[in-house]
């Protein structure tokens, strides 16, 4: 679901951009107001589960493969905008550092996984929390939301991939980027999320929100305190190690192929804006690192990406939280 760079018009990506500009803006603000200062911490958290979950790519027959994302799985542990600021940090390390996901496109692969995804998804569980009470309303929100979300970003994504050919091309007709249009892009990108992929995200979902409420419930936003638990740093430590097994799902994600492949895929060329666009070299791209082995590479990388999401809302912690009025 990382749409890549000049497969989106860069109307479409300024768009998309400015789309999600207000969402951040609102997201921090209810941050701030919303979970103590203590808590900011959890928001890396949060965001090492989403990188994590996004490591293991999940084949599809056919040749594709996806991942889960952990959109819901963050809000319902620390709410919908601490969600949508984790999962955007989460991106931006991924399209920086590893080449995952466009930097024109961040906005875009923003818009889908750290909103639509964990506001949708959300919504969802907390209507069947309402209906079904305890824990067990709690797991079969987090399943049902998980599913509906993710699936709802996938619809986005492909919305956005299909309506590029019918407002981008040339004289003759050629698509300028992505060429496949709404009649193949959702068929391409939902029957991957409506099964496989679907599951993965409800999988990974409900295991860790079950997990997390068994031995570190200070990560809940209800809950009182703020320190991460030994069992949650295991469990950190376990995905780390685990994520190799990402390594197994042969070929590349629908719509995730480099212009060199596009014209290998069955259109015959390859579009203008996508040979001649945007190119960014990511350090370490495709989780691999020069000179190490594979698995190895993988592991690493997943250790700084944890790493470095740890730090970087650590840091934001320190800063000062405005008094409310009348405090």
């Amino acid at each position: 679901m990382h749409i890549p760079d000049n497969y989106l018009s860069p109307q479409t990506c300024a768009v998309m951009a400015a789309v999600m500009v207000p969402a951040w803006v609102i997201s921090v603000k209810k941050v701030r107001e919303e979970l103590p200062k203590e808590k900011i911490p959890m928001l890396g958290v949060g965001a090492a589960f989403s990188f994590l979950g996004m490591m293991f790519n999940v084949p599809l027959p056919g040749g594709t493969t996806g991942h889960a994302v952990g959109g819901t799985l963050i809000s319902m542990l620390l709410g919908p905008y601490a969600a949508c600021i984790s999962v955007s940090v989460a991106l931006a390390i991924q399209a920086l550092l590893f080449g995952d996901g466009g930097i024109l496109a961040f906005g875009a692969n923003c818009f889908n996984m750290a909103f639509v995804l964990p506001f949708v998804g959300y919504a969802v569980a907390g209507l069947i929390r309402k209906r079904i009470q305890g824990s067990k309303g709690e797991m079969i929100g987090a399943a049902i939301g998980s599913y509906v979300g993710i699936n709802a970003a996938a619809f986005c994504a492909a919305v956005e991939f299909g309506i590029q050919p019918y407002l981008f091309h040339d004289a003759a007709g050629n698509a300028l980027y992505c060429p496949y249009g709404l009649n193949i892009s959702i068929p391409a990108m939902m029957i991957g999320h409506l099964t496989i992929f679907g599951l993965a995200e409800v999988i990974f979902t409900t295991a860790v929100y079950a997990f997390v409420r068994r031995v570190s419930p200070a990560m809940i936003r209800t809950e009182e305190g703020g320190k991460t638990s030994v069992g949650l740093k295991v469990l950190i430590a376990v995905l780390i190690a685990a994520t190799p097994l990402g390594l197994l799902a042969a070929g590349t994600a629908w719509g995730e192929w480099g212009a060199d492949e596009i014209a290998e895929t069955g259109i015959g060329y390859t579009p203008a804006g996508m040979e001649k666009g945007f190119s960014f070299e990511a350090i370490l791209p495709d989780y691999s690192a020069a000179g190490v082995p594979e698995v190895a590479g993988y592991i690493l990388s997943a250790v700084i990406g944890v790493a470095l999401l740890i730090i970087i809302f650590k840091l934001l912690s320190l800063i000062p939280q405005k008094k409310k009025a009348g405090a």
